[in-house]
């Protein structure tokens, strides 16, 4: 498995109710071991999530069922972790 950062930033038109959809579907994936950490930014302008997967195709299949990047409200990027 592969690490992918994935980077949401909130548009100006997100809608607030969808932040609790979002978390739950983040603990959900946290429980399944395909989430290892996340977290979101200071100033409240959106987050990341390092999500395990087996290839960017399979990220971006996750990443679509994600309730943040189903909404419209978030600009999302996935990029392939390479820790040291």
């Amino acid at each position: 498995m592969q690490r992918y950062l994935v980077y949401l930033l909130r548009r100006p038109d997100y809608d607030p109710a969808v932040v609790a959809e979002h978390l739950a579907w983040l603990a959900q994936q946290r429980a399944q071991g395909r989430v290892e950490l996340s977290g979101g930014f200071g100033d409240k302008s959106g987050g990341a999530y390092l999500l395990r997967a087996g290839s960017l195709a399979e990220a971006g299949q996750w990443v679509a069922s994600d309730p943040a990047q189903r909404s419209g409200g978030w600009d999302v990027r996935v990029h392939e972790w390479q820790a040291e």
